[in-house]
């Protein structure tokens, strides 16, 4: 690892926009250093990234290793309750790192949310995002805090798992009227604005939306032209939509879907009135990869269980 430079710290450098974060600062020419419950997985960087453990249970270990840094890009989060991982248990320790942000001297944090984050939503998912960005907000520390609706790439899951069901189901259900909005934004757009972020000073809250718009029947119909495949798209009861995606995660061993999916999706959560912060369009983007979108499924949990093989491979 260079010993030069401005130190950063990344959360989860391995994973998914982390790495495209890390990366990034690693072409400007700033020190790396990641938390990380996944030291031992596969990535492209070499001896340049420092790497430590989360240490969640131990706060003086985390602020060690925030020690120094110029800024925090804080990706760490779940996306559903587990046995082995909780909501409740992630806010914790996105607590527990704040803390530990403040008593090391971060200058910057720049932390990923979601859309339409609320305290009073009755979707945990959105409601812990909610309770964190007060946290930040009052923690005294400088702040941006992105709120991206869907990230989409190479190691995408959601994208990649609905062209997985198209090439390899004979219909496709969608839950309601399915016109409810989603504005995905690439990976390499919304690690470039992470970046962007930490070198400012100002608070701010940005929407961090692609330049689509697309209803979730269009995102389907435009995907399965673009892969070459032709499905019958019937709408279903969201409660039956969310039994069938829960049989099949079962099936495939993983969570295929989840209530809070479903219900953020049909409240219209993954959108908002906001200029687009991205500038790649998914449609141009699925265009160039069809020949490998949704060819192998996405597992969040096998990437969670096998820590040391690097997700684009992951299964």
């Amino acid at each position: 690892m260079q010993d030069d430079g401005e130190l950063h710290v990344v959360t989860g450098a391995f994973g998914y926009s982390g790495r495209y974060i890390a990366e990034r600062l690693l072409r400007a020419g700033h020190r790396v250093r990641t938390l990380t419950n996944s030291p031992d997985r596969e990535h492209p960087f070499g001896d340049r990234v420092d790497v430590h453990p989360f240490n969640f249970d131990d706060p003086a270990r985390i602020s060690a290793s925030l020690e120094g840094a110029a800024v925090l890009y804080n990706t760490y989060w779940v996306r559903f309750n587990h046995s082995d991982f909780q909501y409740s248990r992630a806010v914790e320790n996105t607590r527990v790192l704040f803390a530990a942000a403040c008593r090391a001297g971060v200058s910057r944090v720049v932390h990923v949310s979601i859309t339409n984050p609320s305290e009073e939503s009755a979707l945990e998912y959105f409601r812990g995002k909610a309770l964190l960005e007060r946290e930040l907000r009052e923690s005294g520390l400088s702040y941006a805090i992105l709120r991206p609706a869907v990230l989409f790439g190479r190691e995408d899951i959601l994208i990649n798992n609905i062209a997985w069901v198209l090439r390899h189901l004979p219909v496709f259900g969608i839950f309601g009227a399915g016109h409810y909005r989603l504005q995905p934004i690439h990976v390499d757009d919304f690690a470039d604005l992470a970046v962007a972020q930490g070198v400012e000073r100002a608070d701010r809250i940005i929407d961090a939306i692609g330049p689509e718009t697309l209803s979730y029947r269009e995102l389907v119909k435009e995907l399965a032209r673009t892969i070459g495949v032709w499905r019958p798209i019937m709408s279903v009861p969201p409660q039956l939509g969310y039994l069938t995606g829960s049989l099949l995660g079962r099936v495939l061993g993983d969570v295929l879907i989840t209530r809070d999916e479903v219900e953020g999706l049909m409240q219209g959560l993954l959108a908002t009135e906001s200029e687009p912060a991205g500038r790649i369009e998914l449609s141009a983007w699925a265009l160039e990869n069809a020949h490998t979108l949704g060819r192998r499924y996405a597992t969040e949990l096998g990437r969670r269980r096998n820590r040391r093989v690097a997700y684009a491979s992951a299964r």
